[in-house]
C-alpha cells in the first residue's frame, strides 16, 4: 500500500500549506467604496482605472481584492489595448460572474430585510 505525500511533501519543519477557502456566501460590506463599485459592476465590466474613480481611491486591485476575500470572484480579465504611446497592453476589465451577481442579489435582501426588522 502507498503512503500518501504528507502536505509539508516530507519536511516535517515546513510549515503546513493550508486551503484557503472562500466563504460559501457573500458576506457583505458596508464599506462605501466597496457599495460603490459593486453598483457599478453589477451595470457593466469596468477597467481597473474606471474601479479607481468609482471607489474614489487609487489601488482598485486591493479593493477588488477585498471584496474577493468577502466571498465574491470578481474575476479581472486581461484585453488587448493601445496606450498613449503606441504600444499594445493588456489592461485589466473587473466583471462579476453570475454566482456573484446571485450572492450580491442574496445579500442585499438580507440586508434590506434586516433593515426594515424582518430579520
Amino acid at each position: 500500500m502507498k503512503k500518501r505525500p504528507s502536505p509539508n511533501n516530507g519536511n516535517p519543519s515546513a510549515p503546513r500549506k493550508r486551503k484557503s477557502s472562500k466563504p460559501a456566501h457573500f458576506l457583505g460590506t458596508e464599506n462605501p467604496r466597496h457599495l460603490r463599485v459593486i453598483m457599478a459592476l453589477l451595470v457593466s465590466p469596468r477597467t481597473r482605472e474606471a474601479i479607481d474613480r468609482i471607489a474614489g481611491a487609487s489601488n482598485g486591485p486591493e479593493l477588488m481584492a477585498e471584496l474577493r476575500r468577502r466571498g465574491l470572484e470578481a474575476p479581472c480579465s486581461k484585453t488587448p489595448c493601445i496606450d498613449r504611446d503606441g504600444y499594445e497592453v493588456k489592461r485589466g476589465i473587473y466583471h462579476f460572474t453570475d454566482r456573484d451577481k446571485r450572492l450580491i442579489r442574496a445579500w442585499l435582501k438580507r440586508r434590506d430585510r434586516q433593515r426594515k426588522g424582518g430579520r
